[in-house]
């Protein structure tokens, strides 16, 4: 993907909450649940200072430590986050509260029109602009009482919701996170809201849903980097993250940001190629960068133009994750006839090393297929020979499929790739499976990732 053709910035999935499961089981009529997502609140821990809460007053305190200084238990805390409606008060800019012991809440939102508020059982009554639709993450950590093993949701629905037969209960209590599209729509006389695991509630009058996540991580907004950031590559080195991405020569050409929960990212300060310097083969558009870890040190995959005018995938070690990365010397895959772009390495469960890459045949008038092939152990050349992966052959992908990611689940494989125009609405992101590494894959036919609203053509996986 050229740097042109993104200006879209990292957002980890719209539909995603961080830490959570998918999958479940309703409580109370078995209906099938699936976790999914829309943007929260930005979570952040507050300080030891008093905070003031909207109807209520409460100490709000670090996290506590590794447990006490005796080797007794370690005193339990809850993280309290708020939904995107919550009404900060004053100097609260933060959307989180940590606070001394176990806090809970049934998940019930009472009107005080025009707004609404979720009574906590520490007392505190965090108001939500409407009528309807307290929204709030519970976390714990420490030693607290009955804490569920993993990410729960329970849905509440409100007064005018149309309860199904034999169900006693104004709510349901679901594995996994679950989240509403928060289009409320008529629905045969009724109006209804498209839940992420295909529920749709309905109600009379207006939608009334509150959401309490326990266990799931914690909420974000989106976007997570609020500046430019065109095909990022990540990876986690030990307990962080690494991110790069596509960018112009600002004092150094890709610089790494760091992330410990893929959510709150830092300039790092360096850079895979510091100021000043770049490969000896290449003079422009430099692309797509990614870091991995293979052999015995990392290794930064990239595009560039070299001097014959092609752009071609570059390579560079280092032997730390932040660099800074010392060159091949000259390009790691290059065509006389086409430009490559888009690298992307991935591993097979026995540890080989595989790269791929695209052929940049739209700015040719031709096919742009997706290439793989086998690395050196070092990752600094490749062998055997390559095979094609996918080509754009079906009809959303117009003439492009792009910026491939390849993840492996036990021994399948995933090929998320972009297709279609970068410049409007009509990218995309698509995926196909393999049972192999080299394929031959499978597409799923539709894309899985469309534009809608603000989230505006999503591409390179």
């Amino acid at each position: 993907m050229r740097l042109e053709a993104s200006t879209l910035v990292l957002a980890l999935t719209l539909l995603d909450i961080a830490g959570c499961t998918q999958g479940g089981e309703l409580s109370g009529n078995g209906l099938g649940g699936a976790s999914g997502g829309q943007g929260g609140a930005v979570g952040t821990t507050t300080n030891a200072n008093t905070t003031t809460h909207a109807g209520s007053t409460g100490s709000s305190s670090q996290s506590a430590g590794a447990g006490g200084s005796d080797g007794g238990p370690t005193p339990c805390t809850t993280r309290i986050g708020y939904g995107n409606r919550w009404i900060h008060p004053a100097n609260h800019p933060e959307s989180a509260d940590v606070v001394d012991g176990f806090v809970t809440w049934d998940g019930a939102c009472t009107s005080e029109s025009p707004n609404s508020f979720a009574a906590l059982s520490n007392g505190w009554n965090p108001y939500f602009e409407g009528n309807d639709g307290c929204a709030i993450a519970l976390d714990y950590s420490g030693d607290c009482p009955n804490v569920p093993p993993s990410c729960t949701t329970r849905i509440r629905y409100g007064a005018s919701w149309e309860a199904p037969p034999n169900h006693p209960d104004p709510f349901d209590d679901v594995s996994g996170a679950v989240f509403s599209d928060g289009n409320c729509r008529n629905d045969g006389g009724l109006v209804a809201e498209r839940l992420s695991n295909g529920w749709d509630p309905h109600f009379q009058g207006n939608c009334a849903l509150s959401f309490r996540w326990t266990q799931c991580g914690g909420l974000y907004q989106n976007p997570v980097l609020p500046n430019d950031c065109p095909d990022p590559g990540v990876f986690k080195d030990g307990g962080e993250y690494l991110m790069v991405c596509t960018t112009g020569d600002f004092g150094g050409l890709f610089p790494i940001h760091a992330s410990k929960d893929l959510i709150h990212w830092s300039d790092t300060g360096k850079h895979i190629f510091a100021g000043g310097t770049t490969p000896t083969w290449a003079n422009a558009d430099f692309w797509a960068p990614e870091i991995h870890k293979l052999g015995s040190g990392y290794v930064a995959y990239f595009s560039a133009r070299g001097s014959d005018g092609l752009l071609a995938v570059g390579a560079a070690s280092s032997p730390t994750a932040t660099g800074p990365f010392t060159d091949l010397g000259h390009p790691l895959v290059h065509d006389p006839g086409m430009s490559q772009i888009d690298a992307h390495a991935f591993q097979d469960e026995m540890g080989q090393s595989y790269l791929v890459w695209k052929d940049d045949g739209n700015a040719f008038g031709k096919p742009t297929p997706i290439w793989g092939q086998k690395l050196a152990p070092d990752g600094l050349s490749v062998v055997g020979g390559k095979a094609k992966l996918i080509t754009n052959d079906l009809g959303w992908e117009g003439s492009v499929v792009e910026g491939p990611w390849v993840t492996r689940r036990g021994s399948d494989y995933y090929l998320f790739y972009s297709g279609n125009a970068y410049y409007n609405a009509s990218y995309a992101v698509g995926v196909a499976h393999a049972t192999s590494p080299l394929g031959p894959y499978t597409k799923a036919g539709a894309p899985i990732l469309t534009s809608h609203g603000a989230w505006a053509g999503p591409g390179h996986g």
